[in-house]
C-alpha cells in the first residue's frame, strides 16, 4: 500500500524513497521519506523502512525483521536469537 522511509542526518548521497522506486520498481507504490532527529546518542547510517500492507495473516503471524544491529532499537519486538 505504501512505505515510509526515514535516514539519519549523515546520510546524504540519496534519497532512500528515490532509490528504492528506481533499484525496485515501486512505481504503483506511494513512497514517503523522512529524516530522522539528529540527537548525540541516535544512530548513524541508519534507514529505517515502514511498510503498509494488506495481509490476511493474523497479526501474531507477522514479525518485524531487524538487520544487523538495528534489533537493540526496538528489543520488545526483535525475535529472540
Amino acid at each position: 500500500v505504501s512505505i515510509l522511509f526515514t535516514s539519519t542526518p549523515d546520510l546524504t548521497a540519496e534519497f532512500p524513497a528515490g532509490a528504492a522506486r528506481v533499484a525496485l520498481g515501486l512505481d504503483g507504490v506511494a513512497l514517503l521519506g523522512a529524516q530522522e532527529q539528529d540527537v548525540p546518542h541516535g544512530p548513524k547510517h541508519c534507514i529505517r523502512v515502514l511498510v503498509h500492507c494488506y495481509s490476511d495473516r493474523p497479526r501474531e503471524e507477522l514479525r518485524h525483521v531487524f538487520l544487523e544491529g538495528a534489533a537493540s532499537l526496538r528489543a520488545d519486538l526483535a525475535d529472540p536469537a
